[in-house]
């Protein structure tokens, strides 16, 4: 999947502290050469995502640009001054503290360098960006590759990078800590790991009288979440030839 628009002006590689957007901005760094490479800091995801930012930004020999909302500090702000937690529209989350700051951050003639990997469900998402974004520049080194979310997470270790922390908890992605686009096994994993989000959560929930999780239909509050409901399994992080052959390309020792 090739770029969608010839770059007239920058290339922006997104950097969104997780494995695979690393090693696709490793590899725009690799093909280009000017790279702009930016991320969007939430306010609510492990604070050890500072530190792999910084081991990331010595990887890729160049500082990042840290982008945040002008309007809401973190996800919380955004559940208490909009009302809205997650539905059929999505999360509006991601909209105030993702989308509208990259947007605001774009220009027309930007390549901009997702992290969408070659996984069946992660590559029709990227299909699915270049259908609902016409004429926006875009490529998806991962998907072009043919590499996926668990040969990024190797990449990233044979790189001599430790993986941000909520990977090492077992999570497959690094999102912000209580995601609400997340299921039941998700939201049980939190109430082990980081129960303090999951009681503040449970009581957003009532406050706001709706729900993140619904089953055939149905609101499932998170403070009658059964804890042995859900199954949220850990991620294959096998790499194979086609890690070897990347690295290649970076000129870089594994």
């Amino acid at each position: 999947m090739s770029a969608v628009t010839p770059p007239a002006g920058r290339v922006v590689a997104w950097f969104s502290h997780g494995a695979a957007s690393a090693v696709a901005t490793k590899m725009a760094l690799a093909e280009h050469d000017e790279v702009t490479v930016a991320c969007i800091d939430t306010g609510s995801e492990h604070p050890d995502n500072e530190r792999f930012r910084a081991d990331a930004e010595r990887w890729f020999d160049q500082r990042v640009v840290v982008l945040r909302s002008e309007t809401y500090a973190d996800i919380w702000d955004v559940f208490d001054r909009t009302g809205y937690l997650v539905g059929p529209a999505g999360a509006r989350c991601t909209t105030e503290l993702k989308k509208k700051v990259r947007w605001k951050f774009e220009r027309p003639d930007d390549l901009n360098i997702f992290g969408y990997t070659a996984d069946p469900a992660d590559a029709a998402r990227a299909q699915r960006f270049v259908e609902q974004n016409p004429g926006v520049g875009v490529r998806f080194p991962l998907v072009d590759a043919g590499i996926t979310k668990g040969e990024c997470l190797a990449l990233i270790e044979r790189a001599g990078i430790e993986l941000p922390e909520m990977y090492r908890l077992g999570y497959r992605n690094n999102n912000c800590i209580g995601c609400v686009k997340g299921g039941m096994g998700y939201w049980n994993k939190v109430r082990v790991d980081f129960p303090d989000v999951f009681a503040r959560m449970a009581a957003q929930e009532r406050r706001m009288g709706r729900t993140v999780l619904r089953a055939s239909g149905q609101p499932i509050w998170l403070d009658e979440l059964d804890p042995g409901r859900g199954n949220y399994a850990a991620e294959d992080m096998s790499c194979g030839p086609v890690c070897s052959n990347v690295e290649q390309n970076w000129q870089v020792q594994p």
